[in-house]
């Protein structure tokens, strides 16, 4: 029985879509008809996600999605509830149409009698490697009800930390833009129109006016010229980035930054440790575990290092010192792992010391944006300062002069 993806107009005249479950198209078809409506359109949603080896890897899903997906279907499981049921039972709880066709697919390859899994790895771009790879390791070992719990965790932990600094960063954002905007104002409508009066008059202008006349001007003649310029910057920045060559070395220029590089480095070797946590205690074995788990750092330099660390630990060397050898992981957090392996806790460890890199490096994002504040705040006063007393001292020197 496989899942399909219907359009069709009811009794009333309105369009309707949904998923039905049938063995042909010709089936979907009778069934709508069954129900009063008229089949506009019935395809089988495997076909319209498209085909992973023809470069189609279906619909993406996002972070918050998919952490509520897992969570449903963490808690269903965990009710011993068929598996072929849970999944009928997310899709049925699901909102997007785009989900509910997707899950009503997996239960269609479950049902054929693919692993969970196997059905999962029809949709890479929604179930990354890194998810597959656990609730593999669940299925194999038969504890798929505690893995897909310690899963939802942790795709809610990474959306909670993703959703926490995005909400963070929306203040300073729009404050920047604001100030900016305002400045420019001022320097492309307000300040030429008042500084006119006193050019017109042929009065000598302090040195502060001549100086924000310059910069008024040369926003008024050039403000397009540097939009596009911002613009083709942030294209090129793009552009730059799609070769893993010359990703590498934007990616090691950005850890050679002051405060920029010590926070990729914090949040790259964090989310190592704690992915390599989560398949760890899900039953995948550690070099495995260390060639999914370094998918999941973004920055190619440390990810390339981690690669070479973990064939040092196929080859038998700790993990520890493999990783300590890259360079980039805190000596906490190398302490932390030799502890763990000498004790034979070692997800237990990484989890620990992952949770508490990750708590202290929030705080420290937390801690700059709420200076960036009243910084901008200040900086905003000390240019509107400024604008005001180039406007004010030719006033002032009209004034003495009459």
């Amino acid at each position: 029985m496989a899942a399909f993806d219907y359009i069709a107009i009811d009794e009333k005249g309105k369009r309707r879509k949904g998923v039905l479950e049938g063995d042909s198209p010709r089936q979907i078809r009778q069934m709508l008809r069954d129900k009063g409506w008229f089949p506009a359109e019935v395809e089988l949603v495997k076909e319209k996600g498209g085909n992973a080896s023809l470069g189609r890897k279906g619909p993406s899903v996002s972070s918050a999605d998919l952490a509520l997906l897992t969570r449903q279907l963490a808690t269903l499981v965990g009710s011993g509830m068929p598996l072929e049921e849970c999944l009928k039972a997310v899709a049925e709880q699901s909102e997007s149409a785009k989900i509910r066709s997707m899950m009503m697919a997996v239960r269609g390859k479950v049902l054929e009698g693919h692993t969970l899994a196997q059905a999962f790895g029809e949709y890479p771009r929604a179930f990354p490697h890194l998810y597959r790879a656990t609730v593999d390791a669940g299925e194999q070992s038969g504890h798929l009800e505690a893995v897909m719990d310690k899963l939802a965790d942790y795709v809610e932990g990474q959306d909670a930390t993703k959703k926490s600094i995005q909400m963070a960063a929306v203040y300073p954002t729009i404050l920047v833009v604001i100030a900016f905007s305002i400045v420019v104002y001022l320097l492309n409508t307000v300040v030429p129109k008042i500084l006119d009066v006193f050019i017109s008059s042929n009065q000598e202008l302090p040195k502060p006016t001549q100086i924000l006349l310059s910069v008024s001007d040369f926003v008024r003649a050039y403000w397009l010229g540097m939009v596009v310029l911002v613009i083709l910057l942030i294209f090129f920045n793009i552009w730059w980035g799609r070769t893993p060559g010359r990703k590498k070395i934007k990616d090691r220029f950005k850890l050679k930054l002051p405060l920029i590089g010590k926070m990729i480095k914090g949040f790259s070797t964090a989310r190592f440790a704690s992915t390599l946590a989560t398949l760890g205690s899900s039953g995948v074995p550690l070099v495995d575990a260390m060639r999914i788990a370094s998918q999941v750092i973004g920055n190619l330099e440390i990810q390339e290092k981690v690669t070479v660390a973990t064939q040092k630990v196929s080859e038998g060397e700790s993990l520890n010192k493999s990783l300590a050898a890259t360079g980039y992981f805190p000596p906490m957090m190398i302490h932390m792992i030799a502890s763990g392996e000498a004790s034979g806790d070692l997800e237990r460890m990484l989890e620990r010391t992952a949770n508490t890199q990750e708590r202290t490096l929030k705080e420290l994002i937390s801690t700059m944006l709420t200076l960036l504040e009243p910084l901008m705040l200040v900086v905003m006063g000390m240019i509107v300062m400024l604008i005001v007393m180039a406007v004010v001292l030719p006033i002032a020197q009209l004034n003495s002069n009459i």
